[in-house]
């Protein structure tokens, strides 16, 4: 292939953390908690445990199998089916969409980290200049109306001092500087990040994974002391069993295993694509799902025994300070940071903690992005740093408009809409692309070849039959939940590349429109291995010269 050969690891367990950064994000603190609660407590975790079983872990092992075996990012694996390589182009639309206002979420905590130096914390009482007649503070002598007029100090802080937030979506307003600038830190942090390629990343990913986990250890030991905390953590596990018999539990399990663990959005193909080719994947593609939803249950566990505390101290119900969304991170947690012993220090760690989680995200997020890109246009590799810089450049560009006065509500919207329906269609025609068009054999004999390992009979299975049928439903689901042009639109955005690109391969195509369909769907000659002695080897194995388990050692001994 021209344009140098493809980037590697250095190690394995550089892709392994790589991963786990990606997937563990700032969802796992705020949303999934919220979603535990409120869909039957312990009860949540058996449709939630299950579907990362059925779900999530056959979809990473199926991607990750895609992008390491062709060395491939998000559009080039889809060689494989070139009918469907419009998904590839998704997958970029949706990994831009979503850095446009990911990015702005790390502004918020350098800000909160800013402002946390000061003493006391300006979130902790009212009568500062920003603060409404409305302002009511949270002691235990007052009770806080959270659905009625009365605003707490750490929400006004939030919405009014810090985003200076505009009433709706309609009035953006101007740019909120100290929003912009921390943004643009972010993003300076990220290029430095990322400038080397995988080589930093790998780096850098040492620290940017680890750190939180100590940080939410620290703050489970502190918030399992603290009074009220164990009331917070029974409120949050007690199960509720009547609730398994909603569909609607059943649905918000799926989405938040799906959602959080990552597949279909191309992060996995591009961190898979830089392993060795012989590379046996199937560990770290259960390793990366579970430890993803290993870590929601911990953070709720920290997340509700604060707020047991938080409530406690309120003098109100659990459920009046439990939310979801920015909410929790930018409004709840830091009300129950400012009642903690040295709450400068806890804010402190707990949004750098933040930062972490969601910095990680970044990285992969942007390299699937220029992976896309570099594998489309090879020739590029060698100037990779300079299309690093232009596509930071570019996406720092378009998250100004959520630095606006109305950011907030635009962050709001595309978090709420831009994957419901590319996601899961994306997985979905991955899996019609490899369990039906390119097949069984032909995928099995692959995987062998590629690890030595033969497949065994119940991922096909899961590929072919129960995943597809679990994403179906959850794309029906989705498709009730946009609510406004505006919705429908961010919803449907990235959609539309899929119909379009078939539509011009099958026009491009000679031969009558069955004859272009079946040409469409087999792979081109770009499928297959990247390396060329590799690609050699593969070749001849599938022409039957030698046997396969021959041709695999030989691919072994040449890695």
């Amino acid at each position: 292939m021209a344009g140098g050969p493809h980037e590697r690891w250095s190690n394995q367990v550089e892709y392994l953390l790589s991963c786990l950064g990606y997937a563990v994000g700032i969802g796992n603190l705020w949303r999934f908690p919220y979603l535990c609660y409120r869909n039957g407590g312990g009860a949540f975790l058996i449709p939630y445990l299950l579907t990362l079983s059925i779900c999530a872990i056959p979809l990473v092992y199926l991607e990750t199998t895609l992008g390491q075996f062709a060395s491939a990012g998000c559009i080039s694996v889809f060689n494989i089916t070139p009918l469907f390589k419009g998904a590839g182009y998704t997958m970029v639309v949706l990994n831009v969409i979503a850095v446009i206002y990911f990015a702005v979420l790390m502004a918020y905590p350098i800000l909160y980290i800013y402002h946390s130096f000061s003493s006391p914390l300006p979130w902790q009482v009212c009568g500062n200049s920003w603060n409404t007649d409305r302002c009511a503070e949270i002691t235990s002598n007052s009770s806080l109306l959270l659905n009625g007029t009365a605003k707490t100090p750490e929400d006004e802080f939030f919405h009014i001092r810090l985003l200076q937030m505009s009433p709706n979506i309609t009035q953006i307003g101007g740019i909120v500087w100290p929003v912009f600038w921390c943004n643009l830190i972010a993003w300076i942090l990220v290029y430095l990040s990322i400038s080397n390629g995988v080589k930093s990343v790998g780096k850098i990913v040492y620290i940017t994974v680890s750190f939180p986990y100590i940080v939410l250890l620290a703050l489970l030991v502190r918030g399992t002391t603290l009074p009220g905390a164990w009331q917070g953590i029974l409120y949050y596990v007690l199960p509720d069993w009547s609730q398994l018999c909603k569909p609607k539990v059943w649905v918000d399990a799926a989405t938040q295993v799906f959602f959080s663990v990552g597949p279909g959005w191309g992060g996995l193909v591009s961190m898979a694509s830089f392993n060795r080719f012989n590379y046996d994947n199937l560990r770290s593609s259960i390793i990366i799902p579970v430890v993803c939803c290993g870590t929601s249950i911990l953070a709720g566990f920290v997340v509700f025994s604060v707020l047991g505390f938080a409530a406690e101290r309120a003098g109100v119900p659990i459920g009046e300070v439990a939310t979801a969304g920015p909410g929790l991170a930018f409004v709840t947690y830091p009300a129950a940071v400012a009642m903690m012993p040295a709450p400068n220090f806890w804010a402190i760690i707990f949004f750098i903690m933040l930062f972490s989680l969601g910095i990680d995200s970044m990285f992969v997020t942007i390299e699937a992005v220029i992976s896309g890109i570099l594998d489309e246009f090879p020739q590029l590799r060698t100037k990779k740093r300079i299309i690093t810089f232009v596509t930071c450049v570019c996406l720092f560009c378009l998250s100004i408009i959520c630095t606006t006065r109305g950011g907030l509500h635009i962050v709001d919207l595309l978090d709420a809409h831009v994957a419901i329906v590319s996601v899961p269609l994306v997985c979905f025609l991955e899996l019609i692309a490899v369990a039906y068009l390119y097949g069984p054999k032909n995928t099995a004999a692959d995987m062998e070849f590629m690890t030595g390992r033969p497949l065994k009979k119940i991922w096909m299975i899961l590929w072919r039959y129960v995943v597809p049928t679990l994403l179906l439903v959850m794309i029906a689901y989705s498709l009730s939940q946009a609510s406004g042009i505006a919705g429908w639109f961010v919803a449907l955005i990235a959609v539309v590349f899929v119909p379009i690109h078939a539509g011009r391969l099958l026009l491009k195509t000679k031969g009558s429109f069955i004859q272009r369909l079946r040409s469409c769907c087999q792979p081109n000659n770009l499928w297959g291995p990247a390396e060329p002695d590799i690609r050699i080897c593969w070749e001849a194995a599938k022409r039957q010269t030698f046997p396969l388990e021959a041709t695999s050692n030989s691919v072994q001994r040449k890695n």
